[in-house]
């Protein structure tokens, strides 16, 4: 299992221009000054928003069309601190979105649930991204017919919500499928690194890095059971955690989806030096069978438990 390294960032001040003066935003050869401005001219068509080198406290909000964001040099586009509507960074209902090399940063809002994207209808793809010190990472309304995938993407520092109620690195609701891969979950603050209602899921060749967290919850949390695989994984299990008996958990909100032949195989988990914890890997509410296999487990971890409710 290879840990999946952190992008290095050039964090600037201020928003920057393109170098020779011109407009941050291109879409084709046309320049925009703004994202959103960027975005209303795709409209309900189809395009690529590249966008220079630079930090920007500005957000869109995009309600049509297919529009792929891509960062120049990736790593070094930063949207921080700001959020449309109350939500995000990005807020996502058009027809599909690809996110590419973009860094989200120190995204918070009055509700708690601030994040990077907010994905409300449509496909998603993000890649080669970072979601940092925010409340949420990725945070989904629901739309049974949408599928959203994460790849190559770190997760750090969130899920601190300062009304109680939590947030999370991923939140996927009522989606159709949710796939991770290669992903880096890490120094969490509070709620679960991955909460998914989708009834499919995939966790693959992932890092689930609990050693310098605080207040940190479930690892991978399938709050209504789902079909899938969890594979592949690394998990370290720190210290600081406000839930530490449960590793991954299936259904443990009420079994609205199947969860029959799950699978979980391939992952490592251990705990960090100085936790004395004995918490289990996979718990299981759904009264279904799952698969376990070839996962190799530290010392005080018990590979599974049959839960209720």
């Amino acid at each position: 299992m290879r840990l999946v390294p952190l992008l290095l960032l050039g964090l600037t001040s201020g928003v920057a221009l393109a170098q020779g003066g011109a407009q941050p935003f291109m879409v084709g050869a046309r320049e925009f000054a703004t994202l959103q401005d960027a975005v209303n001219a795709i409209g309900d068509g189809e395009g690529d928003i590249r966008i220079a080198p630079g930090t920007y406290r500005e957000c869109a909000v995009q309600a049509a069309g297919r529009i792929r964001y891509v960062a120049v040099e990736p790593g070094k586009t930063i949207f921080t601190r700001i959020a449309c509507e109350g939500k995000a960074a990005l807020v996502l209902r058009g027809r599909g979105a690809q996110v590419e090399g973009i860094v989200f940063s120190h995204i918070e809002v009055g509700d708690g649930n601030g994040a990077g994207i907010r994905i409300e209808k449509g496909p998603l793809s993000v890649s080669n991204a970072m979601f940092l010190d925010s409340q949420s990472g990725i945070l989904s309304a629901d739309d049974p017919s949408g599928t959203v995938s994460v790849d190559h993407s770190t997760f750090s520092g969130l899920g601190h919500d300062p009304t109680g109620t939590g947030a999370h690195g991923i939140y996927m609701g009522r989606y159709r499928s949710l796939r991770v891969t290669a992903c880096r979950f890490e120094r969490g603050q509070g709620g679960h690194y991955v909460k998914s209602r989708a009834p499919m899921v995939e966790v693959l060749d992932s890092s689930f890095d609990d050693s310098h967290a605080h207040m940190s919850n479930y690892m991978i949390d399938l709050s209504n059971g789902a079909k899938g695989r969890i594979a592949g994984n690394e998990f370290v299990v720190g210290r600081d955690k406000d839930n530490h008996s449960t590793l991954i958990t299936v259904a443990p909100e009420g079994a609205k989806n199947d969860s029959s032949g799950l699978v979980v195989e391939n992952n490592r988990a251990r705990l960090a030096p100085g936790a004395d914890f004995k918490p289990v890997f996979v718990g299981n509410w759904s009264g279904e069978p799952i698969v376990l296999r070839g996962n190799i487990l530290g010392a005080g971890i018990t590979p599974t438990a049959r839960r209720w409710m």
